[in-house]
C-alpha cells in the first residue's frame, strides 16, 4: 500500500498559523507613525504597547500548554484564532494608549496556544526523526518567514487600505484559517479520516511509549516541570534569544527610519535581509539538528548548536553599535539574526526530550520564558531610544544576553538524570 503524505498538509496547516501569528503581532510595528499622529503615543507607551502583546502572551502560555494537552490542539487553536484575529480588527478601533494597552494583552492571549499547540501536533503526527525539521519549520522559517514577508506585505497593504485597513485585513486571513482547520486539522493521526492506514503505521513506529502515551486530563505536574534541569537550560536561552528577537522585530522598522532616514515605503525592503538571513538560519539549524541526532543519538548536541549559535549572534551585533553606516549595520543585523534562527525549531525539540508525557506543557514553559523577553525587550529600547535618541545601548545589551547565555548553555551540565525529578509524577498520570 502507497503510504500518503497527510501529515505534512497538517504541518503545513500549523505552519501557517504561526505565519499569521507573527504577521498579526508585528503589524503594530509598521503603524508606529500612524499611532503616533493618530492618539499621541511617545516611543516610551509604543514600547509598553508592544509589550503588553508579551504580558497576555505569557500569563495564557503556562494555561494554554496544559489546554492543549488536555482538550487537544484543534480545540484550543480553533478557540484561539478567532480571540485574535477579533483583538486585531480592534485595534485601530482601541481609541488611545489605554485601550492599545488591553486590546494588546487580548492579542497576546489568544495568540499564545500557537507554539504548545504545534509542538503537541509535529510529537503526534509525526515520527521522531522527522520532528527536527518540522519543528525547525514551525520555530524558525514559519517565524522568520512571517517576517520577511511581513515587511513589503504590510507597507503596501497600507498603502492600499490604510493602516487600519492593514488590521483588518489580517483579522480576515486568520478567519480564513479557522475554516480550513475545521476541516483538516485532527489531534491525532487515529482521528483523522485523511491517512491510510500505511501512514498512521508509519507514525506510530516512529514513537516510543513515552510518545504515545495518550494526553493526561489531571493537573499538569508543575513540581515535575520546574525541577527539570534541561527545561530550565532551555528556558534561559530561549529568553536571550527572544531579548533580541523581540527588540528587532518591534523595533527594526522604527531603527531603519530614526537612524538612517528611510521612509516607511524603504524600510519595507531593507527588512527583507535579516528576516531572509532567519530563514536560511532555521533551515540549517533544522537540517544539522536532525543529522547530529542521528549520527550521535545524543540529545546534548541540540544544546551545543544552541549555545554556539546564540554566541556568533551576539558576536555579530558588536558592529552594529560601532558603526553608522546602514550597509554594516544591515549586513550584520542579519548575520546576528541569522544564527539566532539556527535555534528555531531546537527550543521545541528540547523541551519534548525534557518533558515527553507533557510536550505542549513544556512548550509553554519554554515559550513562556520568550514571551518574558516580550515584556522587557520591547519596553526597555523605548526608554532607551526616548532618554538617548540612540539605539545603542539596546544592541549592547542584546548583544551581552545572547553571550552570557550561550556560555551557561555550553557549560553547564546536562547531565540526563537533572530531569528525573520530573518522571515519577509523569509516569503515574499514565499509568
Amino acid at each position: 500500500m502507497t503510504t500518503t503524505r497527510f501529515r505534512w498538509i497538517t504541518i503545513g496547516l500549523v505552519v501557517s498559523l504561526i505565519v499569521i501569528n507573527y504577521i498579526d503581532r508585528s503589524a503594530v510595528s509598521f503603524a508606529v507613525r500612524p499611532l503616533q499622529d493618530e492618539f499621541g503615543i511617545t516611543a516610551t507607551q509604543y514600547g509598553a504597547i508592544s509589550s503588553a502583546f508579551a504580558i497576555g502572551y505569557m500569563v495564557f502560555t503556562f494555561l494554554s500548554g496544559f489546554l492543549v494537552d488536555r482538550f487537544g490542539p484543534r480545540r484550543v487553536l480553533l478557540t484561539a484564532i478567532v480571540i485574535f484575529s477579533l483583538a486585531t480588527a480592534l485595534i485601530p478601533l482601541a481609541g488611545g494608549f489605554a485601550g492599545l494597552l488591553l486590546v494588546r494583552i487580548i492579542l497576546g492571549a489568544g495568540e499564545s496556544p500557537a507554539f504548545p499547540g504545534a509542538t503537541r501536533v509535529v510529537s503526534r503526527w509525526l515520527p521522531q526523526k522527522e520532528q527536527g525539521i518540522a519543528l525547525a519549520l514551525i520555530g524558525g522559517v514559519a517565524v522568520s518567514g512571517s517576517l520577511l514577508i511581513a515587511s513589503p506585505l504590510l507597507t503596501q497593504l497600507i498603502g492600499l487600505t490604510g493602516w487600519r485597513g492593514m488590521f483588518w485585513v489580517m483579522a480576515g486571513v486568520g478567519v480564513v484559517w479557522a475554516v480550513l482547520a475545521l476541516w483538516l486539522l485532527r489531534n491525532t493521526p487515529d482521528e483523522s479520516p485523511y491517512p491510510n492506514d500505511a501512514e498512521k503505521a508509519y507514525i506510530a513506529q516512529g514513537h516510543t511509549a513515552a510518545d504515545e502515551a495518550p494526553a493526561s486530563k489531571a493537573a499538569v505536574d508543575w513540581r515535575g516541570l520546574f525541577t527539570n534541569r534541561n527545561l530550565w537550560l532551555v528556558a534561559i536561552g530561549f529568553f536571550s534569544w527572544g531579548f533580541m528577537f523581540w527588540g528587532f522585530m518591534y523595533w527594526l522598522p522604527e531603527y531603519l527610519q530614526r537612524a538612517h532616514g528611510l521612509s516607511i515605503e524603504s524600510v519595507g525592503a531593507f527588512s527583507i535581509a535579516p528576516w531572509a538571513a532567519g530563514v536560511v538560519g532555521a533551515l540549517v539549524g533544522g537540517v544539522l539538528v536532525d543529522r547530529l541526532y542521528r549520527r550521535t543519538g545524543n540529545a546534548r548536541t541540540r544544546l551545543t548548536i544552541i549555545g554556539c549559535a546564540l554566541l556568533l549572534a551576539g558576536a555579530a551585533l558588536v558592529p552594529v553599535f560601532l558603526t553608522t553606516s546602514l550597509t554594516v549595520a544591515l549586513i550584520f543585523i542579519s548575520l546576528g539574526v541569522g544564527c539566532g534562527f539556527i535555534t528555531g525549531g531546537i527550543w521545541f525539540v528540547a523541551s519534548i526530550d525534557a518533558a515527553p508525557n507533557q510536550p505542549a506543557s513544556a512548550a509553554g514553559f519554554v515559550d513562556a520564558a520568550f514571551a518574558l523577553a516580550g515584556i522587557i525587550a520591547p519596553s526597555i529600547m523605548g526608554f532607551v531610544v526616548d532618554r538617548t535618541g540612540t539605539f545603542t545601548s539596546g544592541f549592547v545589551l542584546m548583544s551581552c544576553l545572547v553571550a552570557v547565555s550561550a556560555l551557561l548553555l555550553l557549560f553547564v551540565s546536562t547531565d540526563p538524570r537533572k530531569n528525573e525529578p520530573a518522571a515519577p509524577a509523569v509516569a503515574a498520570e499514565h499509568s
